[in-house]
């Protein structure tokens, strides 16, 4: 762990206990995380999606601060904690938006995380129901498509949240993507992009 690491552990912690000043300090640091997090997911958003970066990063900020009695266990917690507001949020936003428009659900590309063929859209409302069958199968790869897909998290990162190491999510991240996208495509033919992980 870096002293940066460090700090915000040493921080988290003292704002669980109530430490009002340690929020203050948390604040900039927090916010940036958010901010290359939202950024790593909206990257792979279709040209013209209408949640903005920033809006995401104010939402999930906004959650966050409001939790109340949660005792944060250091950074990587945070990370997860973080990846499942972001989860929340986009997919709370795909269910206001469908309403909205009468019907039209909002489509995201899955062809970088490897969940589909290249130029294929899926429903993330459907992406959303189908993590909560694969996390009734197997938590920690559900837990691993969440911290990847929606909170952009890099292996190593969701190697130090779940303490496995980064074989190990290498491993199930892929197993995970071949789950999903027989689950959403009701295919059994897997292109190689996702087969190859």
């Amino acid at each position: 762990m870096t002293s940066a690491e460090g700090d915000v552990s040493t921080l988290l912690h003292a704002w669980s206990a109530g430490d009002r000043a340690a929020l203050g300090k948390l604040t900039p640091i927090v916010y940036a995380e958010l901010r290359r997090l939202a950024s790593r997911y909206m990257r792979h958003e279709r040209d013209g999606h209408s949640l903005q970066t920033t809006a995401l990063v104010n939402e999930a900020y906004l959650r966050l601060v409001d939790i109340h009695r949660i005792q944060w266990n250091d950074r990587a917690h945070f990370f997860a904690v973080s990846a499942q507001m972001m989860r929340r949020i986009l997919v709370d936003y795909a269910r206001r938006h469908n309403l909205k428009r009468g019907g039209d659900l909002v489509q995201i590309s899955l062809h970088d995380s490897g969940l589909a063929e290249s130029g294929r859209d899926l429903d993330l409302v459907m992406l959303d129901s189908a993590l909560d069958r694969l996390a009734a199968l197997d938590p920690r790869k559900a837990q691993i498509v969440e911290m990847r897909f929606f909170g952009g998290l890099e292996v190593e990162e969701c190697a130090e949240v779940l303490r496995v190491s980064g074989i190990t999510i290498k491993r199930e991240w892929r197993a995970a993507r071949l789950w999903l996208y027989r689950e959403l495509t009701g295919s059994s033919h897997v292109p190689r992009n996702v087969e190859k992980g």
